[in-house]
């Protein structure tokens, strides 16, 4: 099936069959290999892009889902020239992990901060959990 959305601010077009994942057009058939596929039950998050302003899950959406949306993915965060200021942020305070989830964790970030730019220091940490 032919699709089109645009990814990162530019229009793209993709044939791909019915049932491929937006993760998988995205990485396969785009050649946007930041988003990253984990669990591949939505969990995870490493494959978390935004599409039309909302973090979504791409191993749970099909890429025909998409046609006529505006998808971002970790790639479309920075500016050609620097890092996004959130980017700079993680790298900053080593919030980088291994880099396998951290494309999911900037993009859930950068959706939260554009509906919420004043979000509580509460709402953006996970509270600390005991082991015992």
């Amino acid at each position: 099936m032919a699709i089109r959305f645009e990814l990162n601010g530019k229009p793209v077009e993709a044939e791909v069959p019915v049932r491929t994942t937006l993760a998988d057009c995205i990485r396969h058939h785009l050649m946007q290999t930041g988003t990253h596929v984990g669990c591949e039950h939505g969990v995870c998050g490493a494959c978390t892009v935004i599409v039309d302003g909302a973090a979504v899950r791409s191993c749970l959406m099909l890429a025909v889902q998409a046609e006529g949306a505006q998808v971002i993915t970790v790639e479309g965060l920075s500016r050609e020239d620097a890092l996004s200021p959130l980017q700079a942020a993680f790298r900053k305070h080593h919030a980088l992990q291994c880099g396998f989830c951290t494309p999911g964790m900037l993009t859930t970030a950068h959706a939260l901060l554009t509906d919420e730019p004043d979000a509580s220091e509460e709402r953006t940490v996970a509270p600390a959990t005991s082991l015992s």
